[in-house]
């Protein structure tokens, strides 16, 4: 039975949702194997708008089951509010949601470490996190001293006994690197999250197991990336990057399942790119270009409402993350966002500072910085596509566009959306455009 990764090829905020969202009647669980709830997934479905951060977009259809895979940094309460909502729109998790007691916990101490790393940056190294603690709780996890799993909720003695000299430790740092740092009570944290440990019972389990017994019955699972490839912490822009393996490089280490039981590979990319936080954008448009993408766009972080920074497509970027994911066939998100446009641009490659030109994405963020695009000029298109569901409909500058693109990327594009709604999705077959 086939199994299935879905995974952004950008700095984030694809549309992966919807991609998940959709091919769910084809899987039974979907898998998410890294991040905490800096990452969003926004899905519309009949009118209805759901906003997702820790729990698996599949959980939004009846049959499917979700998996918080142990490489996820949890958040209880979050995680509670986030079951919470979903339930006040008619979405019932009942035996279907399963979360890692593996997976790593983020606890009050760890945001206030986030928060002294930010403040204590300068404007040049300003990383821009969401300050949801998400960095320091990876930090101790592998610092191994001072990390607390959802499993350590169930030991309770030992969990108290942990917290204790953990918040000993913290407190006397933070007072020391923050003035207005006000120290956390350990026990009042030990009886907070032993709550939440509680509520959290029904869902807890070692889902490696049950993703092994699910691949022995039969069953087809779908692995959900959160952020993009360009912010993976050993692939992308780094040091502006995310705390985990965001591109399928984490898969493995993230569910406990190993990646030759996946046959089919879907990059997702938006129509043009757009990034949140600091780091270099070679194709930013910092001017009425960028802000009329992101107007048209609805260019706002789903988690932290931020404005994203827009830009053209960058196919360098994209063909250095579709090999490191391993794409097969590419989902193009948000064409219709471009419409109106008269000449659109793609960069085809990079210029250095000694005007040289570059085909591949440097691994310097030193050198990454001092590229300069090198452009191609497409023809635009004047036609609202949000209507278009054949590929034969498309106005003939949109189907040259995708298929520029898939040739630039090397990979051949299989998905194209033309709205938010599940129904405003053109599904390409024989007529795909070839690589």
């Amino acid at each position: 039975m086939a199994s299935t990764c879905v995974v952004g090829l950008q700095w984030g905020d694809e549309a992966k949702g919807k991609i998940v969202d959709l091919l769910c009647d084809q899987h039974d669980a979907v898998v998410r194997y890294q991040g905490g709830a800096n990452a969003g997934h926004t899905v519309v479905a009949d009118g209805v708008t759901y906003k997702l951060s820790l729990i698996p977009t599949g959980i939004l259809r009846p049959g499917t089951e979700g998996v918080i895979g142990n490489g996820v940094v949890i958040h209880p309460p979050a995680l509670l509010k986030e079951i919470e909502t979903l339930a006040a729109q008619g979405i019932d998790m009942g035996h279907r949601l399963h979360v890692s007691d593996r997976a790593h916990v983020i606890l009050p101490y760890h945001m206030a470490e986030e928060r002294l790393t930010e403040e204590s940056a300068s404007a040049a190294d300003h990383l821009g996190t969401t300050r949801r603690g998400i960095g320091p709780c990876y930090k101790d996890k592998v610092g191994r001293v001072h990390g607390v799993r959802v499993g350590d909720l169930y030991h309770p003695e030992r969990f108290r006994e942990h917290i204790q000299r953990i918040v000993a430790f913290k407190n006397r740092l933070l007072l020391a690197m923050l003035p207005d740092y006000e120290p956390i009570e350990a026990e009042a944290v030990t009886a907070e999250y032993l709550g939440y440990a509680e509520r959290l019972r029904p869902y807890v389990r070692d889902t490696t197991t049950w993703l092994h017994n699910a691949i022995g019955q039969g069953k087809r699972l779908l692995f959900e990336g959160a952020q993009g490839s360009l912010l993976d912490v050993d692939h992308g822009s780094y040091p502006y990057v995310t705390s985990s393996n965001s591109s399928a490089a984490g898969i493995a280490a993230g569910s406990g399942m190993p990646t030759r039981h996946i046959d089919r590979w879907i990059g997702v990319v938006k129509a043009y790119t757009t990034r949140v936080g600091g780091g270099p954008f070679p194709t930013e448009q910092d001017n009425a270009v960028g802000e009329r993408i992101r107007k048209v766009g609805r260019e706002y972080g789903t988690v932290t409402g931020r404005p994203r920074r827009c830009g053209w497509f960058d196919a360098v970027a994209a063909r250095y993350s579709a090999r490191v994911s391993g794409s097969t066939e590419i989902s193009l998100m948000l064409l219709d966002v471009l419409s109106g446009i008269p000449e659109l641009q793609v960069a085809v490659g990079y210029e250095d500072e000694s005007g040289r030109k570059v085909t591949e994405m440097p691994g310097h963020l030193s050198d990454l910085e001092r590229c300069r695009p090198v452009y191609e000029t497409l023809p635009g298109w004047e036609s609202d596509l949000t209507g278009v569901r054949a590929w034969a409909d498309l106005p003939t500058e949109a189907r040259n566009y995708v298929g520029y693109l898939a040739k630039q990327i090397g990979v051949p594009v299989s998905i194209v959306s033309v709205g938010p709604e599940r129904r405003q999705t053109i599904i390409l077959g024989d007529d795909a455009p070839r690589v």
